[in-house]
C-alpha cells in the first residue's frame, strides 16, 4: 500500500441507469434490517398531455410531477449539494427504453471495441472468447433496468408501469444524480476515455451518494422518525449482503463475475465509500478536487492516487488499451489465480494494458502493473505462473523498474516488444 495521504464493465455501460430489485420473498424478510429490505427494492430491481411545472420539477404528467417536487428538495439537502434549476421527468415504455439502451451501447461500446474487450478478458481467463457482451448488457438491464437520469438531455425518465412502493426511493435516487449535475459534469467524470478504472471509481461516487441519500429518506419515509445513516457505525455489514440478493436475478446470476461484480460495485461499495467520507462530519461535495482515481480509492478511502502506467508496442496494430484497476484486479486473483486475499492486492499501484494485433491476425494482451514493493510483484508473478493454463494462450511475465516501483509486464499470446513507462498520477 503506498503513503496515504493527509473495465470490462465500468467503460462499457451507458451512465446512469437504474436496476431493480423486486421485494424479498416473505420468508426472508425477518432476517433483513429495514435498511436491507429498502436497499434491496433499489438495487436489483411522453404523453400529449400538457406539461406541468412546479418550482422544481417539469413533467408532462402532473402526479409524478407532485411527487417529485416533494422529494427533490428533500434529497438536495441531503447531498450536500446546491439545486440550482428545475429538474425535466419524463415516463417511458419498454420499447423506448430498448431503443436508448441500443442507441447507448452504439455510442459506447460498438460492436468492435466489445469484441476486443471480450478478447482481453478471455486471455486473462475471466470471460469466455466467445461470450456476446453487447447482448449480454441488453439482456442485464432488460431485467433490471427501472428508469434513468441522461446528463446528456438534463432529464430522468422512469419505464411505465412502477409500484408506487418502488416509485418513491427510485425518485429519490435518480433526482440526487440531477441534482449532481447541475454542479458536476457527470459524464466528463465518467467518461471511458479517462480510463476504465477511473470511470468507475467516479461512477461509485455517483451512485454510491445517490444511494446512500435514497436510503436515508427511505428510512426516515418508514419509520416516521429523522434518520441519519452517515452516523451508523455499522453501515457496511448492512449493505454488503445485498450482493447475495442481486445474484438470484437470472441474467444477473448467469453473467461472468467480472461483469457483476462491476455492475454492483458502484451501489454497495459507492454507498460505502460515500458512509465513510461523511461519518462524523459535515455532508459536502465528493467531487473536484477530492474525487477518487481508482477503485482502490473507493474500496480503501486512505489509499493515495494511482500512478500513470503507459504501454508501447514496437509494431503491430494497437486494438485497445485501458486500465484493469484494482477492483479487477481482485477478481482476477481470486477467480484465475486462487488467491483472493493475497497480500500483493494491497500493493497494486496502478496498471495499463495494451492489446495488439499483427500482419497474421493474432492478437496478444499485455498487462503491466506496478507494485509497492518487490516481494509484492514476486508474489504476483509466482502466482501467475502456478496458474498459467486458466490464461488464454501462452503465458510470459518479466519485469522492468521504473520510476522507483517493481513493475509486472505479463503477456499472454504471442511475443510482442513493448516499452513500459511508470510516473505520477
Amino acid at each position: 500500500m503506498r503513503d496515504h495521504g493527509s473495465g470490462l464493465t465500468g467503460s462499457a455501460l451507458p451512465p446512469m441507469l437504474r436496476v431493480h430489485v423486486p421485494e424479498p420473498p416473505k420468508s426472508m424478510i425477518h432476517r433483513r434490517t429495514t435498511l436491507l429490505l429498502l436497499l434491496a427494492v433499489i438495487l436489483m430491481g411522453a404523453g400529449c398531455a400538457a406539461q406541468t411545472s412546479s418550482e422544481f420539477v417539469v413533467s408532462s404528467d402532473p402526479e409524478l410531477a407532485s411527487l417529485a417536487s416533494e422529494i427533490l428538495p428533500d434529497v438536495a439537502a441531503r447531498s450536500g449539494m446546491e439545486l440550482s434549476r428545475p429538474v425535466r421527468l419524463e415516463v417511458r415504455d419498454s420499447e423506448e427504453l430498448e431503443r436508448y439502451l441500443v442507441s447507448k451501447l452504439d455510442a459506447d461500446l460498438p460492436p468492435d471495441e466489445a469484441r476486443a474487450r471480450v478478447d482481453v478478458y478471455s486471455r486473462l481467463g475471466l470471460v469466455e472468447p466467445d461470450l456476446d457482451l453487447r447482448a449480454l448488457l441488453l439482456s442485464l438491464y432488460g431485467e433490471q433496468v427501472a428508469g434513468f437520469y441522461e446528463p446528456d438531455s438534463t432529464a430522468f425518465f422512469i419505464i411505465e408501469g412502477q409500484q408506487e412502493m418502488a416509485l418513491r426511493p427510485l425518485l429519490a435516487h435518480e433526482l440526487v444524480h440531477a441534482v449532481q449535475d447541475q454542479s458536476t459534469d457527470l459524464v466528463a467524470i465518467t467518461d471511458p476515455d479517462i480510463g476504465s478504472d477511473r470511470a468507475s471509481a467516479a461512477m461509485a461516487v455517483v451512485e454510491g451518494q445517490a444511494t446512500l441519500v435514497m436510503l436515508e429518506y427511505m428510512t426516515e419515509q418508514v419509520t416516521g422518525q429523522p434518520a441519519d445513516l452517515a452516523a451508523i457505525e455499522d453501515f457496511a455489514a448492512q449493505v454488503r449482503p445485498t450482493l447475495e440478493l442481486a445474484a438470484q436475478f437470472p441474467a444477473l446470476a448467469n453473467a461472468p463475475r467480472v461483469i457483476r461484480d462491476g455492475l454492483i460495485f458502484p451501489y454497495v461499495e459507492g454507498a460505502i465509500y460515500v458512509h465513510t467520507r461523511w461519518n462524523g462530519t459535515e455532508r459536502t461535495s465528493l467531487f473536484g478536487d477530492d474525487l477518487p482515481l481508482s477503485t482502490e480509492q473507493i474500496l480503501d478511502p486512505l489509499a493515495g492516487p494511482p500512478i500513470d502506467v503507459s504501454v508501447t508496442a514496437a509494431a503491430g496494430e494497437v486494438v485497445l488499451t485501458d486500465q484493469i484497476g484494482r477492483l479487477e484486479l481482485g477478481i482476477l486473483a481470486e477467480d484465475v489465480l486462487g488467491a483472493g486475499d493475497a497480500p500483493f492486492l494491497d500493493a497494486w499501484a496502478g496498471d495499463r494494458y495494451l492489446l495488439t494485433e499483427a500482419g497474421d491476425g493474432s492478437r496478444t494482451l499485455t498487462y503491466a502493473v506496478a507494485w509497492d514493493d518487490e516481494s509484492s510483484a514476486d508474489s504476483f508473478e509466482a502466482s501467475v505462473l502456478e496458474r498459467e493454463v486458466a490464461f488464454g494462450g501462452p503465458v510470459r511475465v518479466r519485469r522492468v523498474a521504473e520510476a522507483g516501483l517493481p513493475t509486472t509486464i505479463l503477456q499472454v499470446g504471442a511475443p510482442v516488444d513493448v516499452t513500459v513507462e511508470v510516473g505520477p498520477s
